[in-house]
């Protein structure tokens, strides 16, 4: 069957000058040149074959057949148009950008990605760039998985924060270190890995499993996680870490824990999202499948809540 009908490029135009009464207003209206309206009006009354405007030096009128055609196509083009922008936004809705602690996501969050895209295949995942200072206002991020740095820390108002791993820290080092370990005080008295930013941590791990640093103790320092950790597995000494970032090393004996015990720090990474955002299927599906792994991860963790703090 041949098509008769205008496109819809020549009937876009046509009802943007029917409704401003102008050419140039319909141009702005559509982000088009004057021209490109015109032509398109040009093609439509040709195609038809009749006038469907009236071109004067006041302006532009709708003629008997132009408002016949205006009444026939304005719903029905209407009805395209809102149906085209709700399936752009289904689709968008099913794309969730992430921005995530550098570390927590190479460490913690790769290596289960598999499990989340063989789980959930429709939604695409694009990462966004991690701020560590963020205001959580960027309109190109729906999740963020963020850190908070301390533990009296208060979230933005805008934001709705639920704690998901990172708060435990425990000692580790390679299965050559750990030979010479017995007690907590032998592991103390090996050369100790800091990391830079969180020197107290090793104050708090000590504390927890009842034992005392030595005076004036000193360690090398590390401002990077992942340098921290390979310090450990290539004998370096010990390093006190958040347990999440080394299950994989755990589990693989690469790295072991040669005294039992963990500390917290009341600190940790949580899964955070603007309160403003409305219903986002890709957001909640994410949310729900990050939960479950963080529970894994600890799964004796304080149950998880929404925190404002």
């Amino acid at each position: 069957m041949p098509i008769r009908s205008p496109s819809l490029v020549e009937l876009h135009a046509f009802l943007a000058v029917a409704r401003t009464g102008s050419f140039r207003k319909a141009a702005d209206e559509l982000f088009v040149t004057q021209a490109a309206v015109s032509r398109a009006v040009a093609r439509l009354e040709q195609e038809l074959g009749v006038d469907v405007l009236a071109r004067s030096g006041s302006g532009v009128e709708l003629t008997a057949a132009g408002r016949e055609l205006r009444r026939r196509v304005e719903k029905p083009v209407a009805a395209l148009e809102e149906a085209a922008v709700q399936l752009r936004r289904r689709s968008d809705r099913m794309r969730l950008r992430l921005s995530v602690v550098t570390s927590l996501g190479n460490l913690w969050l790769m290596p289960r990605l598999e499990d989340f895209h063989a789980r959930h295949p429709g939604i695409a995942l694009e990462f966004r760039p991690y701020r560590r200072d963020d205001d959580f206002l960027r309109e190109d991020v729906d999740l963020w998985i963020a850190l908070k740095q301390k533990p009296r820390q208060q979230w933005p108002r805008q934001v709705a924060a639920d704690y998901l791993v990172g708060r435990e820290i425990v000692a580790v080092c390679s299965p050559a270190v750990a030979r010479r370990i017995r007690s907590a005080r032998d592991l103390l008295a090996q050369p100790l890995l800091v990391h830079s930013m969180y020197p107290e941590n090793w104050s708090l791990w000590a504390e927890a499993v009842g034992a005392k640093l030595p005076a004036g103790w000193e360690g090398s320092g590390f401002d990077l996680v992942i340098n921290l950790i390979e310090a450990a597995r290539s004998g370096m000494g010990v390093a006190v870490v958040q347990k999440c970032m080394v299950e994989a090393d755990l589990a693989s004996g690469r790295l072991v824990m040669p005294v039992p015990g963990t500390a917290s720090t009341g600190r940790g990474y949580y899964l955070c999202r603007r309160r403003a955002l409305g219903a986002h299927p890709a957001v909640e599906q994410f949310s729900a499948w990050v939960a479950a792994q963080a529970a894994l991860s600890e799964p004796a963790s304080p149950a998880r809540r929404r925190a404002t703090g």
